[in-house]
């Protein structure tokens, strides 16, 4: 029989990727007890149960700088440093080097193996659960939330071995779908919008003013290979393998082919070049696909190990339906859209391993492993689905591309358009390119570029008025941003940065007794708020030199 339990903490936090992870540090930092609740049994979302080496800007690790994150997440970066240092068995070079990138992939300075990434954020919140500040709740799901007028009074979860009840005083977002907004009623932006909407160069243009709720991110199910020469790992061949190795997908612009080939791209482009792995260290500037996302660099360890590489890449972006349904219930069809996502990673495993063309003649890489150590499970794939976009809050602010689009920018006339818009309630600075993959609605990616931008305190709040907007606060990528901003700030450092604005947000309204929207409306409170970011290490603004790079094309 279920049991029902009923807990009391004074702040929330719901979901432990890394906005929630970010969160609690900020909060339990600063004395405040908290719950935080996760899904699946590894914490870290995209940085680790997802499987997503992390993407980051040129500056967070660069010759010119080392700047544009928070101080708490480049103590995270140090620690999977120094626990490679410890415990890798690396070669005396590898440790030596002041920069060591474990995975040598060249998505990021940074490419570790996801079940390092876990174990040090597990690490770093430990003492606080020791004294019992913290609270950790594994294999939660929420499924329903008790308001009071309008104000969040609990959330509903439902786990393992039953159903538990957590009240609260601040409640967090930090879900990978945005499942707190059907659940409290608060209001929220699904899919995408009609270039009218906001008025974004890269808007839907056949939309006008309205939007599509289906036009959607792919999701992707990530899976790690390893390496082992002269071996067969073929796997069983999956039930719908010839449906999706003959699968055309109709976008606009139109695709020029099966979605499992190496001909998606222009040919030059380096990062498709089917190389696995490449025959020697590559040359200056040589990026291809088997050190993309690289978790493993074996010549790095003494003794050497086999390599092992991550797969993110478009062949396993699903986007033959949406992930996210309308309605007030955020799990309908769900678990059938993750399936599906999921098959279609196994078929191209399958593919890579038979039918894709080698690039040394012949077709097929038999001796391509799928490797779950690094994931910590035993089939090879990830914990979860990488979640590109969310559910995306009716906020006080919307971040749009007229904020953040270098072209947009540039074709309005704005001042310095190689920075993002300021503004006066900034909690957090990040950069990447609008970057949109596939979506279900039928139209291509987007790969445009975006300039360094702020992340504005606006955009945390529920619009005032909303269920919820008392105490609601968004600390994750589910923050007020069109569908096409979403392309640059769901990416890990930026995620990180909102969910310690959020925290922090939630320790001074209960320091003081204030509510959110109060401290965005009250100078003296922002202010105070502000000043308190920055003593914690959080960026608010970005150097004028910034622009100037970006200006003269160097944005990654």
């Amino acid at each position: 029989m279920s049991s029902e339990t009923v807990r009391r903490t004074d702040v929330l936090v719901v979901g432990g990727g890394c906005g929630g992870v970010a969160a609690v540090l900020s909060l339990v930092s600063k004395g405040v007890s908290c719950i935080l609740t996760e899904p699946t049994d590894w914490l870290g979302g995209q940085l680790t149960s997802q499987g997503v080496p992390p993407d980051e800007h040129r500056w967070i690790e660069g010759d010119d700088g080392f700047f544009g994150a928070t101080r708490r997440y480049v103590a995270f970066r140090g620690a999977v440093r120094s626990w490679y240092r410890r415990h890798g068995r690396l070669s005396a070079d590898a440790r030596a080097d002041r920069r060591l990138n474990p995975g040598g992939g060249w998505v990021s300075r940074l490419c570790f193996d996801p079940a390092v990434g876990e174990r040090v954020l597990r690490d770093m919140l430990q003492p606080h659960i020791e004294c019992g500040r913290l609270e950790v709740l594994c294999g939660a799901n929420p499924v329903r939330a008790e308001l009071n007028n309008d104000r969040v009074a609990s959330v509903v979860f439902r786990t393992a071995t039953g159903v538990t009840s957590v009240d609260a005083k601040y409640v967090l977002d930090a879900t990978e779908f945005g499942d707190l907004y059907p659940l409290v009623g608060c209001r929220f932006m699904l899919g995408a919008e009609g270039s009218d909407v906001f008025g974004e160069m890269h808007g839907r243009g056949d939309l006008g003013g309205s939007t599509d709720p289906a036009d959607q991110q792919a999701i992707s199910w990530c899976f790690a290979l390893e390496h082992c020469p002269g071996e067969d790992h073929t796997i069983d061949q999956p039930a719908s393998y010839e449906s999706w190795r003959s699968f055309v997908p109709e976008l606009t612009p139109p695709w020029p082919g099966p979605l499992f080939s190496w001909d998606i791209d222009d040919a030059t482009d380096p990062r498709h070049l089917p190389m696995i792995p490449p025959p020697d260290e590559p040359a200056e500037g040589e990026l291809e696909l088997w050190r993309y996302r690289r978790l493993v660099a074996g010549h790095l360890h003494d003794p050497p190990k086999c390599d092992v590489s991550l797969w993110n890449i478009v062949q396993t972006d699903y986007f033959r339906r949406p992930a996210i349904a309308p309605g007030s219930d955020p799990y309908l069809h769900r678990d059938d859209v993750l399936a599906e996502a999921k098959e279609q990673a196994r078929c191209f495993v399958r593919w890579l391993q038979t039918d894709a063309p080698r690039h040394d003649d012949g077709h097929g890489y038999p001796e391509l492993k799928l490797a779950g150590d690094c994931l910590g499970t035993s089939d090879g794939f990830a914990k979860a689905v990488y979640v590109r976009e969310p559910r995306r809050l009716l906020a006080e602010t919307i971040l749009t591309e007229k904020q953040v689009g270098i072209d947009q920018r540039v074709a309005d006339g704005v001042d310095r358009p190689g920075l993002g818009e300021r503004f006066a309630d900034s909690v957090g600075i990040g950069h990447y390119m609008i970057d949109l993959h596939p979506t279900a609605a039928g139209r291509n990616s987007v790969y445009v570029k975006a300039a360094p931008f702020e992340v504005p305190l606006g955009a945390l709040l529920p619009k005032a008025g909303q269920p919820g907007s008392a105490n609601l606060i968004a600390a994750g990528k589910a923050i007020g941003v069109s569908h096409v901003a979403n392309g640059c700030t769901r990416l890990h450092p930026v995620e990180w940065t909102i969910g310690e604005a959020a925290g922090s947000l939630a320790a001074w309204c209960l320091a003081r007794d204030v509510r959110p929207h109060e401290v965005r409306e009250n100078l003296g409170e922002l202010q105070g708020f502000q000043a308190s970011l920055a003593d914690d290490g959080v960026e608010l603004s970005w150097p004028d030199r910034v622009a100037e790079g970006v200006e003269e094309g160097e944005l990654r």
